[in-house]
């Protein structure tokens, strides 16, 4: 029970249940449309990204979904933003309805795919705003990329909490993708719950996609991205250089977020404390707690992290 309250309680994972085997069904048939058309851009290595592209204006926002999510993180948001600013959003390399493939899922390799998506659409004034592991891939991407990053937008970020070596080989050692694989219908329900104060009824839906993504052909392959994902951000962690990030940076978290910090590996800490610590680090940042909110903020409270984002970005 600890292992899988462990696993949990780390980072954003759903995961789908029992694999069975399909023809000629991807993931990206299984997930419902998205809220406007999606695109698609050819990237290096024969790398197939989807993207949203909605909106006008003079900041552009970009946004980076957290781990095993996709563009959908983004549909309560989206919308309203896109009246004043143009919005990009973007499937991750392995996720949602970009190709899927033998990635290294580092923040690095995610930066990179952020950097030459602007180079490529010819971005101008790029506010990132990365949820969850999204969120270190942003503060990855600024760090190396700082000339292509105006602003940050960081909700719920990975990143923030440090862990001991010894933490990190507990984790990469239980987390594999056996454990997705044999994940039931009953975990991926319970695993979205803990990223909610109080889940929304909407969340039903993403759940029976997770369930359903396990039918897929290409399941295993986005079961490795997720686990290359946590090792990702374990083994490039950025709360050490935080103090170099130079761009404007708002960050917002949930009071009542379950994932952020770790329950069983810093009982002691609270979101609030991590929040702070981190926040604190960066030049120029602005710290902001919702109530009664937990990790997956946009979906929970779009009304407040709407407001927080849009008073952000006019000042």
């Amino acid at each position: 029970m600890k292992i899988q309250l462990f696993l949990i309680s780390l980072f954003f994972i759903t995961m789908p249940s029992l694999a069975q085997d399909s023809e000629n069904l991807f993931i990206k048939d299984i997930i419902a449309p998205y809220p406007y058309p999606e695109k698609y851009i050819q990237l290096a290595d024969s790398i197939e990204v989807a993207y949203l592209d909605e909106g006008q204006g003079k900041q552009t926002l970009l946004f980076i979904h957290g781990l095993a999510s996709y563009m959908t993180a983004w549909e309560k948001t989206l919308g309203e933003l896109s009246q004043n600013y143009r919005c990009v959003a973007v499937d991750l390399p392995g996720y949602g309805r970009s190709s899927k493939g033998h990635y290294p899922s580092t923040m690095s390799f995610y930066a990179e795919i952020i950097s030459s998506l602007i180079h490529r659409l010819k971005l101008k004034n790029v506010t990132l705003v990365g949820h969850s592991m999204g969120g270190q891939i942003a503060v990855t991407a600024a760090l190396k990329f700082p000339e292509e990053v105006d602003a940050l937008i960081l909700l719920a970020p990975a990143g923030f909490e440090t862990f001991t070596e010894e933490d990190r080989k507990a984790i990469t050692a239980f987390y594999t993708i056996e454990s997705m694989q044999k994940a039931t219908e009953d975990q991926v329900r319970t695993n979205y719950r803990y990223n909610f104060y109080k889940m929304p009824a909407s969340t039903e839906a993403l759940i029976q996609e997770r369930v359903k993504m396990a039918r897929a052909d290409d399941f295993s392959l986005y079961c490795q991205s997720v686990v290359k994902g946590v090792q990702g951000m374990l083994s490039e962690p950025v709360f050490h250089r935080l103090k170099e990030v130079e761009q404007k940076t708002l960050v917002l978290y949930g009071t009542n977020d379950f994932l952020i910090p770790n329950k069983l590996l810093h009982p002691g800490l609270s979101t609030t404390s991590v929040g702070k610590t981190g926040a604190g680090e960066i030049q120029d940042c602005h710290l902001e707690f919702i109530r009664e909110c937990g990790h997956f903020m946009q979906l929970e409270k779009p009304k407040e992290v709407l407001r927080l984002i849009q008073d952000f970005l006019k000042q």
